[in-house]
C-alpha cells in the first residue's frame, strides 16, 4: 500500500522538526562550552590580577623595612 500525500508531508514535517531540534540543540551545547571556557578565563585572570596585587604589596612592604622613613 501506498503512502498518502498527506503521511508523506507529516514525514518530511517531522523529519525537518527533529533535524532543527538536533542542530538547535548543537548550538546551544557550543554556546554552553563557550560560556564555560570564557568564566574560567576572566576566573583566571582574576586571579592573576590578585596576585600580582599581593606581591606588588609585599615587594613594597620590603622596601619600606629596608628603607624605613625617616622620622
Amino acid at each position: 500500500m501506498a503512502l498518502s500525500r498527506r503521511e508523506i508531508v507529516k514525514d518530511v514535517l517531522q523529519q525537518s522538526t527533529e533535524a532543527a531540534i538536533g542542530s538547535a540543540g548543537h548550538v546551544v551545547a557550543i554556546l554552553f562550552d563557550t560560556a564555560r571556557q570564557i568564566t574560567r578565563e576572566v576566573g583566571a585572570f582574576g586571579t592573576e590580577i590578585f596576585e600580582i596585587a599581593e606581591a606588588s604589596k609585599r615587594a613594597n612592604e620590603d622596601v619600606e623595612d629596608t628603607h624605613p622613613a625617616a622620622g
